[in-house]
């Protein structure tokens, strides 16, 4: 370490004086030379038949230009003017310039004649409806839309209820393109003419641009990547978007009035990203942890419950139960189609629900259905627990579950499983998905 000796004292004088102006400086430049003067369409003026109605801001402004030429005339004399007089002015223009930026600033607030509180300039541009987030920041988009979001569970995963006002608004341009190319319309203003009166030939138009074009569905904020995605339309009825309940949790939406919007991708490598990269069904993890995204909650487990609800104590509750032997005839119901009471038996999936359809027997009703004879559902170490012989030598082998048909060489003729039309309905759905997997993969390869 150096010693400065006597120097010391000098080289800390320097370096405070270095200081001093430094901080003079910065000061200087906050002082204020100009004002900010908004444009006239924000600041508006308007006259009625009985006063004039201008906006607060247009006060603040002329009491600071008043006061301001109030002091300019005063420098202009200051050879006959008080020096007190200039600096009570000089803090007049001071107030005015406060109150105009930030009314309040100063204690008290300024009042108007109906002692209303003046509206200041940080008033006017800050919070969500101001200067910066709404007109600056937040511009409105073009062939976009907005509305409240209610669920579809008939909908596919990659598909949106789109209303009709909406669809109709979205795909105009290329409404007008098919009337046109078709020569269903002469020209655009006679096409535009036939979207305002809804002919039928312009629903018919949109279902056929709506089938390949898919569009974006976003809810605010968009946090991550999955706020954003991409849906097959199809319209709807009402004024409301449908949605899938599955893909709520990558939104962070629920159907408690939560509002989405709707945009429309207009050239093809736009709509190609959204559909190799966007669509809904392509997103299943999240991105963040790989966790699976589109899980089953709240509603939907309770439909899978319900479901799958039926009796589960096997066929010894309905055979060895005299209250339910009583009457094992069939109903005749009020549309003239018989009842089943006992458990009727179905060759195929589409017989029991068609059934079910038909209200001749209902959801949770045990059925015995035909199995196939590829898939073994019989355990290791079961037993049955009865056995009916025919007289042509075929044998029925009744488990608390299933029965099986057996020729007179013990061969496996027919295989009949109990179960429910719930149950049906979601192996249904099991198998068309990992039959849809599995084309996918193929595909891929």
């Amino acid at each position: 370490m150096v010693d400065l000796g006597p120097h010391k004292y000098k080289f800390r004088f320097v370096h405070l004086v270095k200081n001093i102006f430094c901080f003079v400086e910065l000061t200087i430049s906050f002082l204020l030379e100009r004002n900010d003067v908004q444009e006239s369409k924000y600041s508006w003026l308007q006259e009625s038949i009985h006063r004039v109605m201008s906006s607060d801001i247009n006060d603040l402004y002329q009491r600071v230009i008043q006061r301001n030429n109030t002091l300019t005339k005063l420098f202009r004399a200051s050879r006959h003017t008080p020096r007190g007089l200039v600096i009570c002015q000089e803090k007049l223009v001071q107030e005015a310039v406060d109150t105009l930026l930030d009314n309040g600033i100063r204690g008290q607030p300024m009042r108007d004649g109906h002692n209303q509180v003046y509206k200041s300039f940080s008033d006017v541009i800050e919070g969500k409806e101001g200067r910066f987030r709404e007109t600056l920041l937040g511009k409105r988009v073009d062939y976009s839309g907005r509305s409240v979001i209610v669920v579809g569970p008939s909908l596919s995963l990659h598909r949106c209820g789109l209303p009709r006002e909406i669809a109709i608004e979205l795909f105009q341009i290329f409404i007008i393109r098919g009337l046109i190319r078709q020569h269903l319309a002469s020209s655009i203003g006679v096409a535009k003419r036939q979207i305002r009166e809804k002919e039928p030939i312009v629903w018919e138009i949109l279902q056929e641009v709506m089938q390949g074009h898919p569009v974006l569905l976003n809810r605010a904020p968009t946090l991550h990547k999955l706020g954003i995605q991409a849906f097959q339309p199809v319209l709807v009825e009402g004024r409301a978007i449908c949605l899938h309940p599955l893909v709520c949790k990558g939104f962070n939406a629920d159907f408690d009035g939560d509002q989405m919007a709707v945009h429309l991708p207009l050239s093809l490598e736009a709509q190609a990203e959204a559909r190799f990269l966007m669509f809904s069904h392509m997103n299943l993890l999240s991105p963040a942890i790989g966790d699976p995204i589109s899980v089953p909650t709240q509603d939907m487990l309770i439909g899978l419950y319900v479901l799958t609800s039926g009796n589960r104590r096997g066929i010894c509750v309905n055979r060895y139960n005299r209250w339910n032997r009583r009457n094992y005839q069939n109903e005749r119901s009020k549309t003239n189609n018989y009842k089943y009471t006992k458990e009727p038996f179905f060759a195929n999936s589409y017989d029991a629900i068609g059934a079910y359809r038909q209200k001749r027997i209902n959801l949770d009703s045990p059925l015995w259905l035909r199995w196939r004879l590829d898939q073994r559902v019989i355990a290791s170490r079961e037993t049955p627990i009865e056995v009916h012989y025919e007289s042509l030598g075929t044998y029925y082998e009744i488990y608390g579950h299933y029965l099986i048909v057996r020729s007179l060489k013990k061969e496996i003729l027919f295989i009949y499983i109990r179960t429910t039309v719930g149950h049906i309905s979601l192996y249904r759905e099991i198998e068309e998905a990992i039959e849809g997997f599995s084309q996918v993969c193929s595909y891929r390869t």
